[in-house]
């Protein structure tokens, strides 16, 4: 059965909760649709977090962002929604979600947005 997009982010307990250590993601292939052009936008999503007693599951993550793949949203809504989804679930001591998104019109733009519990 192939695999499908999906919103549904799972999770696992964090083996070393007693412990700040850093977690990296970086999400090169991330695409969404311009909500006033229909046309994709293309970026690298990096999300940065330091877990408190759970993780997300890099499965559930890879379907997660690839449910962007046919929605419209501006950059800024969907870097903010998927640090609002990812806290929600991970509920982390802190997070950082970065968009980083391809030129589009001459204008390169860069989205930042952070959690701290």
């Amino acid at each position: 059965m192939p695999t499908k997009p999906s919103k549904n982010l799972e999770t696992f307990p964090n083996a070393n909760p007693e412990r700040d250590y850093v977690i990296n993601f970086e999400c090169p292939e991330f695409t969404c649709l311009c909500p006033r052009t229909g046309q994709p936008d293309f970026a690298t999503i990096r999300i940065e977090y330091v877990p408190d007693k759970l993780c997300v599951e890099l499965k559930s993550l890879k379907l997660y962002l690839w449910s962007y793949r046919n929605e419209g949203t501006f950059h800024e809504a969907v870097t903010n929604k998927i640090l609002d989804d990812l806290a929600k679930v991970t509920k982390p001591r802190r997070m950082k979600v970065v968009g980083d998104f391809f030129i589009r019109g001459g204008i390169h733009t860069t989205v930042t947005a952070e959690y701290k519990k």
